[in-house]
């Protein structure tokens, strides 16, 4: 991951035309009476070759959805089923969004173009297909700020407001629309293989697994590893390997994202689909996002737990493939490679040398406990402590002094009274200022702020098992 995407001309590959007859279902874009641009992330629309189009050309395509050239012909909204909250329901699908456009970056990355928002599809129930603009400008925040914690997320490409009154019970209503435009590796879930398997459909789940091996490439087998040559098994140590470090980082980053169902888990390993999100106020491993999750089945604590049971559904699907051993020893993996990762990312984010696995994980759990004392918030703990600073008399402190500086500390941000936030209370008064005045600025101050941050962190971990944005 780049803290500044190269360069790119626009080089179209909608290869996911050769699965979409039985993948997904063509569908029209909603027909919105107004398009105001509010966002363009002409960042990663460099990565695309996108960021040399006009705001008319760009609303044009990213808000009418007139096809990019030599791209896909029509949206598709994408068939998949899922476990919500452990309950399987067959009866949902892109209900809201579609995938619009595939192209390459200039590693030859194949990237999607996905939308939230964008109007009902067959899978929309009684949902009316549209998406709230606060709920784009926390999809904003969020990204942005995963990003710059090193957290491999969908990136908010666009996001233009459609001039509708939308009426939802979790929001003050009537409130504006939107259409929010994500660019990601892909968008085939964990919940997209249970479709399969609940219609026993092996041809497909095959052809499924040979997609992804192609379209997301990964790394192989350990050479132990039983039935390594099998493709369903490859896919699935680089799915464990992939949502081990997705779970490590999403706490390092101190973030909890709500809602970890089935159909909210991607193959390539990233962070998406963004609803109730909530970063840490103090570390507390029983804190949750959705005030819908009254049992805690999502909190803080419990997210690495949820992603291996997650993991497990797709290993459910691919029994359809293989036998059952090869994928139990593929599972095994989860628990070592996310202590790897927690302890990679947090001498990372914390900017000290690694002092090898043992070492590392009891200074992660000195310094939990340090929090805990101290009530300290994630952001508060990695600023006070960066470089190995401010160590004090207690165990974490003791630890800490062990170990090197490996990060400058002399920039005005790891000083700042307040570290950069998006803690409940700052994201309601970004939004406040526009749904109220209209006014854009604090948003666009933030925004700066974050990409500071990641300029000023140092590059981080590369996610394990993908080539990523």
């Amino acid at each position: 991951m780049r803290s500044e995407p190269q360069a790119s001309a626009y080089r179209p590959d909608p290869r996911i035309a050769k699965i979409a007859d039985w993948i997904g279902d063509p569908v029209p874009a909603a027909d919105f009476p107004r398009h105001q641009l509010r966002f363009r992330n002409d960042r990663w629309a460099r990565a695309v070759g996108l960021d040399d189009l006009d705001d008319a050309t760009w609303i044009s395509h990213l808000g009418r959805f007139e096809p990019l050239p030599d791209n896909l012909p029509q949206p598709l909204a994408l068939r998949y089923h899922g476990h919500q909250f452990r309950a399987y329901n067959p009866d949902i699908g892109d209900g809201r969004g579609f995938l619009f456009a595939q192209m390459r970056d200039a590693d030859d990355r194949l990237l999607d173009l996905g939308t939230k928002g964008s109007g009902r599809t067959p899978y929309s129930r009684d949902g009316d297909g549209r998406l709230t603009l606060k709920g784009a400008v926390r999809e904003i925040l969020a990204t942005e700020m995963l990003e710059a914690l090193g957290v491999n997320t969908s990136k908010t490409f666009s996001v233009i407001e459609t001039g509708e009154s939308l009426w939802r019970g979790d929001e003050p209503s009537p409130t504006r629309s939107a259409v929010l435009v994500r660019l990601s590796h892909g968008h085939i879930r964990i919940g997209t293989f249970q479709r399969l398997l609940a219609h026993d459909d092996k041809e497909h789940m095959e052809a499924l697994v040979a997609y992804c091996l192609e379209t997301y490439p990964g790394g192989q087998p350990p050479a132990d590893a039983p039935a390594r040559e099998e493709p369903a098994v490859i896919l699935m140590h680089q799915v464990v390997e992939r949502l081990a470090d997705l779970a490590a980082s999403w706490m390092i980053a101190g973030f909890v994202h709500g809602v970890l169902n089935t159909d909210n888990m991607n193959i390539s390993g990233e962070s998406f689909d963004y609803g109730p999100w909530r970063w840490l106020p103090k570390w507390d491993p029983r804190f949750t996002a959705a005030y819908f999750d009254h049992g805690g089945l999502y909190a803080f604590g419990r997210q690495p737990e949820s992603v291996l049971w997650n993991c497990g559904q797709l290993a459910v699907a691919l029994r359809m493939l293989t036998d059952t051993e090869p994928l139990i020893a593929a599972l095994d993996r989860f628990g070592p490679l996310y202590q790897q990762a927690m302890a990679r990312r947090f001498t990372w984010r914390l900017g000290v040398e690694a002092q090898g696995l043992e070492t590392d994980t009891t200074l992660i759990q000195a310094a939990e406990r340090h929090m805990v004392d101290s009530q300290q918030s994630p952001d508060d703990f990695f600023i006070a402590h960066r470089g190995g600073r401010g160590a004090g008399d207690d165990q974490f402190g003791e630890i800490l002094r062990r170990y090197i500086p490996a990060a400058d500390t002399e920039a005005d941000i790891w000083h700042a009274n307040e570290p950069p936030n998006l803690l409940i209370e700052e994201v309601e008064r970004i939004w406040s200022a526009i749904d109220e005045h209209d006014d854009w600025a604090p948003l666009q101050e933030k925004l700066a702020q974050i990409r500071n941050l990641g300029r000023n962190l140092d590059e981080p971990p590369e996610p394990c098992g993908l080539q990523t944005i």
